[in-house]
Order: C-alpha cells, then structure tokens, then sequence
C-alpha cells in the first residue's frame, strides 16, 4: 500500500473508517491524524483557514487538496477551482465527493495553466520538503501564478517544539539543517509511507526566501499556536 493517505482517505468515505492515520516523526513525536479532521466542513475549520477561504479569487489552484473540503466550499461560492494532489486515493475521494476539476500530480510535476490563488494549505508550504529546496519550490509556485496573483499559505514556528533554557534561548540539536526540517512516516491499517521530508517555516524566514526569489511576502493573521497565514504575490 504505497498510497497509505489515499487508502484512509477511501476508508472513510466509504464508511469503512476504523483508525486515524499515525504519523511517526524525526523529531521523536508519535501523533495521529483524526480522519475525521480531513472532512471538516467550512465551519470546523480553524480561522486560518477560513481567512484564506474568504482571500481566495479567481481561478485557484487548491495544491495538497486532500479529500477536498476547501475545493469544495470554493466550489459551492461559484469559484473555479483546481483540487491536485499526488495521492491517487485522495483525487478519487475528491472526484465522488463532487469536485469537479481534479489533477493527479505532485505540485513540481505540474504547468498546464496558470492561477490567480495558490492555496497551500494545512502546511502546505511543507511540501517544499526542506529549505534548500525553497527557491526550486517558490521558482516553480512564479510559474503557476498570473501576473496579479496570489499565494496563501499557512505554516507554523515549530521552535516550541524544542526545550528551552532559563535565559530564553532553546536548545536546537547541533546540526547544519534547519530546525524546521522533519522527516515524517505514515502508518494506517499496518502499512508504513516511506519516509518524506516536511518544512515548517517561521514567517521570517519565509519572508526572507520569498524576497530572495522576487516575491512580496505578507503576514495576513496569526493563529494561537505559533502559526500564521501568509500571502505571497509579485513585487512591484
């Protein structure tokens, strides 16, 4: 089962939902992702979300959609939205599910049009894996918008993550990556994801990246958890 999002994506639509998928990270965390969470509708949704929800225009791109809860509610507002992601399962649950246009690709594989909204949500910045691979991910982002468009994103500041001293400071492992950096596995039904780097950004250094690359970077709102939605455009 390489497709391990996908299949419990599948279960729960189709009734047949028994347990959340575990995520074991490099950070020594076991968590769970509720699947439940996944099919939220627009009112169970953080803030976050909804804000970005409402900034949304356009044509949009929905990248990393999921079951397709955020594409959905585009939809219902009369909005033309594109739901990609490169599990094959989650496409299939957005297609029953009734979002009507649909890409099975990963984000880097994918050209076809041109965008006025990138929605990048749930982390979705993550997706650029690590930070070096930030100017490859944000070059690739510039080719998918119009020349007015917008990317909204949220991430978090996962420094609370490590322990901190009495003067403040925090006690960061002494390696050369960026603390932001965590490999994660998928585990659901017995079967293991093979191991996939994820990125969570604080907004300095997102805003940092974002002007190295040509782009405007703006903190929209902050969540109650060192998280925050960001916009992305081009500079003027």
């Amino acid at each position: 089962m390489e497709d391990v999002f996908g299949q419990a994506l599948l279960d729960y639509h189709s009734n047949n939902y028994s347990e959340d998928i575990k995520t074991i990270s490099s950070l020594d965390e076991e968590d769970v992702i509720p699947l439940p969470y996944l099919f939220r509708n627009y009112d169970q949704m953080p803030p976050l979300e909804q804000n970005a929800l409402q900034l949304a225009r356009g044509t949009i791109l929905d990248i990393g959609c999921g079951a397709g809860g955020h594409a959905l509610y585009l939809q219902e507002k009369g909005l033309a939205v594109t739901a990609l992601d490169q599990s094959e399962g989650a496409i299939q649950v957005c297609q029953e599910r009734g979002v009507k246009k649909t890409v099975h690709s990963s984000v880097l594989s994918y050209q076809k049009e041109k965008y006025d909204t990138l929605l990048l949500l749930m982390n979705g910045i993550g997706l650029a894996g690590r930070l070096v691979d930030m100017v490859q991910f944000l070059n690739h982002l510039k080719k998918l918008l119009k020349p007015n468009g917008q990317v909204l994103l949220d991430s978090s500041d996962i420094i609370y993550m490590y322990e901190q001293d009495e003067d403040g400071g925090y006690w960061i492992p002494s390696s050369d990556q960026y603390y932001g950096e965590v490999t994660f596995t998928m585990e659901y039904k017995g079967e293991k994801s093979a191991p996939f780097p994820w990125l969570y950004l604080d907004f300095n250094t997102l805003q940092n990246a974002s002007w190295a690359n040509g782009l405007a970077c703006e903190l929209v709102s902050e969540g109650n958890h060192y998280d925050y939605l960001a916009k992305l455009s081009f500079q003027q």
